[in-house]
Protein backbone atom coordinates (compact mmCIF):
# COMPACT_ATOMS: atom_id res chain seq x y z
CA UNK A 1 0.00 0.00 0.00
CA UNK A 2 1.14 3.25 -1.09
CA UNK A 3 0.99 6.14 2.45
CA UNK A 4 -0.59 9.47 1.19
CA UNK A 5 0.45 12.61 2.16
CA UNK A 6 -2.07 15.58 2.60
CA UNK A 7 -1.28 19.24 2.25
CA UNK A 8 -4.17 22.16 2.42
CA UNK A 9 -4.62 24.63 -0.27
CA UNK A 10 -6.35 27.96 0.70
CA UNK A 11 -8.07 30.45 -1.68
CA UNK A 12 -10.21 33.05 -1.28
CA UNK A 13 -13.92 33.71 -1.29
CA UNK A 14 -16.87 36.34 -1.89
CA UNK A 15 -18.45 35.29 0.87
CA UNK A 16 -18.73 36.59 4.78
CA UNK A 17 -17.09 32.82 6.06
CA UNK A 18 -14.03 34.00 4.29
CA UNK A 19 -11.40 31.69 3.11
CA UNK A 20 -11.79 27.81 2.36
CA UNK A 21 -9.52 24.89 2.07
CA UNK A 22 -8.91 22.93 -0.75
CA UNK A 23 -7.07 19.16 0.21
CA UNK A 24 -4.72 17.50 -1.80
CA UNK A 25 -3.96 13.69 -1.54
CA UNK A 26 -0.79 12.28 -2.97
CA UNK A 27 -1.03 8.49 -2.89
CA UNK A 28 -2.35 5.80 -4.78
CA UNK A 29 -3.98 8.80 -6.88
CA UNK A 30 -3.67 12.59 -6.65
CA UNK A 31 -6.82 13.70 -4.88
CA UNK A 32 -8.33 17.05 -4.67
CA UNK A 33 -10.84 16.74 -1.64
CA UNK A 34 -13.40 20.37 -2.37
CA UNK A 35 -12.93 22.80 -5.17
CA UNK A 36 -13.08 26.15 -3.83
CA UNK A 37 -15.08 29.16 -5.44
CA UNK A 38 -15.24 29.57 -9.37
CA UNK A 39 -13.32 33.14 -9.65
CA UNK A 40 -10.17 33.25 -11.53
CA UNK A 41 -8.15 35.03 -8.12
CA UNK A 42 -9.30 31.22 -6.69
CA UNK A 43 -8.17 29.42 -9.74
CA UNK A 44 -4.68 31.26 -9.55
CA UNK A 45 -4.37 30.38 -5.85
CA UNK A 46 -5.17 26.70 -6.30
CA UNK A 47 -2.28 26.71 -9.37
CA UNK A 48 -0.52 28.47 -6.83
CA UNK A 49 -0.82 26.06 -4.18
CA UNK A 50 -0.50 23.03 -6.33
CA UNK A 51 3.09 24.94 -7.68
CA UNK A 52 4.18 24.59 -4.45
CA UNK A 53 3.62 20.91 -4.07
CA UNK A 54 5.19 20.20 -7.36
CA UNK A 55 1.76 19.58 -8.58
CA UNK A 56 -0.10 21.14 -11.75
CA UNK A 57 -3.72 21.23 -12.53
CA UNK A 58 -3.50 18.04 -14.57
CA UNK A 59 -1.96 15.83 -11.99
CA UNK A 60 -5.18 15.98 -10.17
CA UNK A 61 -6.86 12.47 -11.11
CA UNK A 62 -10.06 12.84 -8.92
CA UNK A 63 -11.76 15.67 -6.87
CA UNK A 64 -13.92 14.34 -4.00
CA UNK A 65 -16.72 16.46 -2.77
CA UNK A 66 -17.53 17.59 0.94
CA UNK A 67 -21.30 18.74 0.09
CA UNK A 68 -22.62 21.20 -2.87
CA UNK A 69 -22.35 24.41 -1.88
CA UNK A 70 -20.68 26.88 -4.24
CA UNK A 71 -17.75 27.66 -2.35
CA UNK A 72 -16.64 23.91 -2.73
CA UNK A 73 -17.47 22.55 -5.83
CA UNK A 74 -16.86 26.07 -7.74
CA UNK A 75 -13.62 24.86 -9.56
CA UNK A 76 -14.55 21.62 -10.64
CA UNK A 77 -15.45 22.30 -14.29
CA UNK A 78 -12.15 24.24 -14.33
CA UNK A 79 -9.69 21.54 -15.09
CA UNK A 80 -9.36 21.23 -18.82
CA UNK A 81 -8.54 16.98 -18.70
CA UNK A 82 -11.76 16.20 -16.71
CA UNK A 83 -10.99 14.41 -13.29
CA UNK A 84 -13.24 11.91 -11.60
CA UNK A 85 -15.69 13.60 -9.89
CA UNK A 86 -16.91 11.84 -6.32
CA UNK A 87 -20.19 13.20 -3.92
CA UNK A 88 -23.00 12.25 -2.54
CA UNK A 89 -26.06 11.74 -4.77
CA UNK A 90 -27.27 14.82 -3.78
CA UNK A 91 -24.85 17.27 -5.27
CA UNK A 92 -25.34 15.93 -8.92
CA UNK A 93 -28.05 18.34 -9.58
CA UNK A 94 -26.23 21.22 -8.11
CA UNK A 95 -23.95 20.66 -10.55
CA UNK A 96 -25.95 19.64 -13.49
CA UNK A 97 -27.28 22.97 -12.79
CA UNK A 98 -30.63 22.09 -15.18
CA UNK A 99 -33.37 24.36 -15.35
CA UNK A 100 -36.11 21.89 -14.51
CA UNK A 101 -33.69 21.32 -10.07
CA UNK A 102 -34.13 25.20 -10.44
CA UNK A 103 -37.74 25.54 -10.99
CA UNK A 104 -38.47 23.06 -8.33
CA UNK A 105 -35.56 25.35 -6.05
CA UNK A 106 -37.50 28.13 -6.91
CA UNK A 107 -41.55 26.68 -6.19
CA UNK A 108 -40.19 25.39 -2.70
CA UNK A 109 -39.48 28.72 -1.43
CA UNK A 110 -41.88 30.41 -3.12
CA UNK A 111 -44.41 28.21 -0.87
CA UNK A 112 -42.73 28.20 1.97
CA UNK A 113 -42.19 31.91 2.20
CA UNK A 114 -45.80 32.37 0.98
CA UNK A 115 -46.63 29.87 3.78
CA UNK A 116 -44.69 31.64 6.63
CA UNK A 117 -45.77 35.13 5.51
CA UNK A 118 -42.37 36.70 4.34
CA UNK A 119 -42.68 40.08 2.62
CA UNK A 120 -42.05 40.00 -0.95
CA UNK A 121 -38.83 42.19 -0.26
CA UNK A 122 -37.35 38.86 0.81
CA UNK A 123 -38.18 36.37 -1.88
CA UNK A 124 -35.10 36.64 -3.59
CA UNK A 125 -35.14 33.61 -4.60
CA UNK A 126 -33.62 34.40 -8.46
CA UNK A 127 -30.92 36.44 -6.68
CA UNK A 128 -30.12 33.18 -4.63
CA UNK A 129 -30.33 30.60 -7.58
CA UNK A 130 -27.87 33.59 -9.81
CA UNK A 131 -25.46 33.71 -6.89
CA UNK A 132 -25.29 29.55 -6.81
CA UNK A 133 -24.29 29.61 -10.28
CA UNK A 134 -22.05 32.73 -10.45
CA UNK A 135 -19.46 30.99 -8.13
CA UNK A 136 -20.00 27.03 -8.80
CA UNK A 137 -18.79 25.03 -11.97
CA UNK A 138 -21.83 23.40 -14.21
CA UNK A 139 -19.80 19.65 -14.01
CA UNK A 140 -20.64 16.40 -13.63
CA UNK A 141 -20.46 13.53 -10.60
CA UNK A 142 -19.01 10.49 -11.83
CA UNK A 143 -19.46 8.58 -8.68
CA UNK A 144 -21.92 8.54 -5.53
CA UNK A 145 -20.30 8.48 -2.01
CA UNK A 146 -21.93 7.24 0.59
CA UNK A 147 -22.12 6.21 4.55
CA UNK A 148 -19.14 3.45 4.62
CA UNK A 149 -17.49 3.78 1.43
CA UNK A 150 -13.37 3.29 1.17
CA UNK A 151 -12.27 6.39 -1.32
CA UNK A 152 -10.53 4.85 -4.06
CA UNK A 153 -6.83 5.90 -3.91
CA UNK A 154 -7.26 7.04 -0.49
CA UNK A 155 -5.68 4.14 1.36
CA UNK A 156 -8.05 4.04 4.64
CA UNK A 157 -10.19 7.15 3.88
CA UNK A 158 -13.86 6.40 5.16
CA UNK A 159 -16.95 8.29 3.62
CA UNK A 160 -19.44 9.21 6.90
CA UNK A 161 -22.34 10.71 6.12
CA UNK A 162 -22.98 14.09 8.10
CA UNK A 163 -26.08 15.77 6.61
CA UNK A 164 -27.47 19.59 8.11
CA UNK A 165 -25.51 22.18 7.06
CA UNK A 166 -26.01 20.69 3.97
CA UNK A 167 -28.36 17.63 2.97
CA UNK A 168 -25.30 16.05 0.79
CA UNK A 169 -22.75 16.68 3.45
CA UNK A 170 -20.25 14.16 3.58
CA UNK A 171 -16.83 13.87 5.76
CA UNK A 172 -14.10 11.64 5.51
CA UNK A 173 -12.17 9.78 8.47
CA UNK A 174 -8.97 8.17 7.65
CA UNK A 175 -8.67 5.96 10.98
CA UNK A 176 -4.90 5.48 10.87
CA UNK A 177 -3.67 9.12 11.05
CA UNK A 178 -7.04 9.59 12.92
CA UNK A 179 -7.88 12.69 11.04
CA UNK A 180 -10.72 13.81 9.70
CA UNK A 181 -12.05 16.02 6.73
CA UNK A 182 -15.24 17.44 8.26
CA UNK A 183 -16.15 20.40 5.47
CA UNK A 184 -18.31 22.63 7.41
CA UNK A 185 -20.18 20.54 9.60
CA UNK A 186 -17.86 21.59 12.45
CA UNK A 187 -15.77 24.22 12.25
CA UNK A 188 -13.50 25.60 15.09
CA UNK A 189 -14.15 29.41 15.53
CA UNK A 190 -17.74 29.58 13.98
CA UNK A 191 -21.09 27.75 14.55
CA UNK A 192 -22.39 25.97 10.80
CA UNK A 193 -25.63 26.84 9.98
CA UNK A 194 -28.25 24.29 9.20
CA UNK A 195 -29.36 25.43 6.16
CA UNK A 196 -33.09 25.20 4.19
CA UNK A 197 -33.32 23.00 1.40
CA UNK A 198 -35.85 21.30 -0.84
CA UNK A 199 -36.52 17.70 -0.66
CA UNK A 200 -34.96 15.49 -2.74
CA UNK A 201 -38.27 14.58 -4.27
CA UNK A 202 -41.02 17.08 -5.08
CA UNK A 203 -43.87 16.65 -2.88
CA UNK A 204 -42.31 15.40 0.11
CA UNK A 205 -41.72 16.08 3.60
CA UNK A 206 -39.45 19.25 4.06
CA UNK A 207 -36.08 18.44 5.53
CA UNK A 208 -35.32 19.76 8.97
CA UNK A 209 -31.91 20.47 8.59
CA UNK A 210 -31.09 21.24 12.73
CA UNK A 211 -32.28 18.06 13.40
CA UNK A 212 -30.37 16.24 11.19
CA UNK A 213 -27.08 18.73 12.32
CA UNK A 214 -27.49 17.73 15.93
CA UNK A 215 -27.66 13.88 14.82
CA UNK A 216 -24.72 14.83 12.62
CA UNK A 217 -23.03 15.99 15.60
CA UNK A 218 -23.58 13.21 17.83
CA UNK A 219 -22.56 10.74 15.48
CA UNK A 220 -18.95 12.54 15.32
CA UNK A 221 -18.90 12.30 18.86
CA UNK A 222 -17.98 8.26 18.22
CA UNK A 223 -15.02 8.68 16.87
CA UNK A 224 -11.32 8.84 18.43
CA UNK A 225 -10.13 12.09 16.17
CA UNK A 226 -6.62 13.12 16.48
CA UNK A 227 -7.20 16.12 14.25
CA UNK A 228 -10.26 17.32 12.13
CA UNK A 229 -9.31 19.53 8.87
CA UNK A 230 -12.22 22.11 8.47
CA UNK A 231 -12.88 24.14 5.33
CA UNK A 232 -13.22 27.21 6.72
CA UNK A 233 -10.48 28.08 10.27
CA UNK A 234 -7.91 26.16 11.34
CA UNK A 235 -7.46 22.59 11.46
CA UNK A 236 -8.35 21.56 15.80
CA UNK A 237 -8.42 19.32 18.27
CA UNK A 238 -10.97 18.53 21.13
CA UNK A 239 -13.95 18.30 19.13
CA UNK A 240 -16.37 16.44 22.00
CA UNK A 241 -16.04 19.59 24.10
CA UNK A 242 -16.75 21.71 21.35
CA UNK A 243 -19.61 19.62 20.30
CA UNK A 244 -20.92 19.61 23.41
CA UNK A 245 -20.45 23.82 24.08
CA UNK A 246 -22.46 23.51 20.40
CA UNK A 247 -25.39 21.71 21.16
CA UNK A 248 -26.02 23.33 24.84
CA UNK A 249 -26.44 26.64 23.04
CA UNK A 250 -28.66 25.45 20.38
CA UNK A 251 -30.85 23.98 23.48
CA UNK A 252 -30.37 27.56 24.93
CA UNK A 253 -31.32 29.62 21.77
CA UNK A 254 -34.70 27.46 21.63
CA UNK A 255 -35.51 27.70 24.87
CA UNK A 256 -35.14 31.53 24.58
CA UNK A 257 -37.63 30.72 21.57
CA UNK A 258 -39.72 29.16 23.53
CA UNK A 259 -40.35 32.14 26.72
CA UNK A 260 -40.87 34.44 23.61
CA UNK A 261 -43.70 32.30 21.83
CA UNK A 262 -45.05 31.75 25.49
CA UNK A 263 -45.42 36.01 25.73
CA UNK A 264 -46.42 36.86 22.54
CA UNK A 265 -47.41 33.72 20.45
CA UNK A 266 -48.75 32.47 18.47
CA UNK A 267 -46.27 33.87 16.18
CA UNK A 268 -45.56 33.05 12.57
CA UNK A 269 -41.48 31.92 11.51
CA UNK A 270 -41.17 35.57 10.18
CA UNK A 271 -42.34 37.16 13.05
CA UNK A 272 -40.14 34.78 15.32
CA UNK A 273 -37.00 35.56 13.02
CA UNK A 274 -37.64 39.51 12.98
CA UNK A 275 -37.16 39.46 16.67
CA UNK A 276 -34.95 36.16 17.12
CA UNK A 277 -32.40 37.94 14.42
CA UNK A 278 -33.34 41.97 15.05
CA UNK A 279 -29.97 43.37 14.09
CA UNK A 280 -29.39 40.35 11.04
CA UNK A 281 -32.15 39.30 9.33
CA UNK A 282 -32.82 42.05 6.51
CA UNK A 283 -29.17 41.43 5.22
CA UNK A 284 -28.85 38.07 5.93
CA UNK A 285 -32.16 36.94 5.64
CA UNK A 286 -31.64 33.00 4.12
CA UNK A 287 -29.39 32.53 6.85
CA UNK A 288 -31.22 33.84 9.59
CA UNK A 289 -34.72 31.79 8.48
CA UNK A 290 -32.94 28.47 8.34
CA UNK A 291 -31.75 29.45 11.57
CA UNK A 292 -35.58 30.15 13.11
CA UNK A 293 -37.05 26.94 11.47
CA UNK A 294 -34.36 25.14 13.01
CA UNK A 295 -34.84 26.55 16.42
CA UNK A 296 -38.71 25.97 15.48
CA UNK A 297 -38.20 21.97 14.11
CA UNK A 298 -36.47 21.20 17.06
CA UNK A 299 -39.21 23.14 19.90
CA UNK A 300 -41.68 21.06 18.07
CA UNK A 301 -39.51 17.45 18.16
CA UNK A 302 -39.45 17.73 21.98
CA UNK A 303 -43.01 18.54 22.37
CA UNK A 304 -43.02 22.45 22.94
CA UNK A 305 -44.88 23.80 20.39
CA UNK A 306 -47.66 23.35 17.57
CA UNK A 307 -47.48 24.44 14.29
CA UNK A 308 -51.08 25.45 12.84
CA UNK A 309 -52.34 26.73 10.05
CA UNK A 310 -55.06 29.43 9.68
CA UNK A 311 -56.08 30.85 6.26
CA UNK A 312 -52.90 29.31 4.81
CA UNK A 313 -50.68 30.63 7.18
CA UNK A 314 -47.85 28.62 9.65
CA UNK A 315 -48.03 29.78 13.38
CA UNK A 316 -46.07 28.20 15.80
CA UNK A 317 -47.38 27.98 19.74
CA UNK A 318 -46.81 26.42 23.15
CA UNK A 319 -47.99 23.31 23.29
CA UNK A 320 -50.52 22.70 26.63
CA UNK A 321 -47.68 21.26 28.82
CA UNK A 322 -45.44 24.19 27.57
CA UNK A 323 -47.77 27.24 28.42
CA UNK A 324 -46.01 28.05 31.78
Amino acid sequence: MINHSIHQITVTTPYAVGDVHMYVYKGESVSLIDAGVNTDEAWDQFVKGLKEINLQPSDIEQIILTHHHPDHIGLTGRFEHEPIVYGHRLVEPWLNQSDRFFEGYRDFFNDLYEKWDVPQRFRNIEKTIAVTKKFSSKSKLHHYLSEGDIIEGIPGMRVIETPGHAQSHLSFWDETNRQMIVGDVLLKHISSNPLLEPPENKGDARPKPLLEYRKSLAKLLEYDVEQFLPGHGNPFRGHKELIERRLERQAKRAENVLVYLKEKGPLTPYEICTWLFARQYESQFGLTMSETIGQLDYLESIGAVNNVESNGVSYYAPTMTHQK
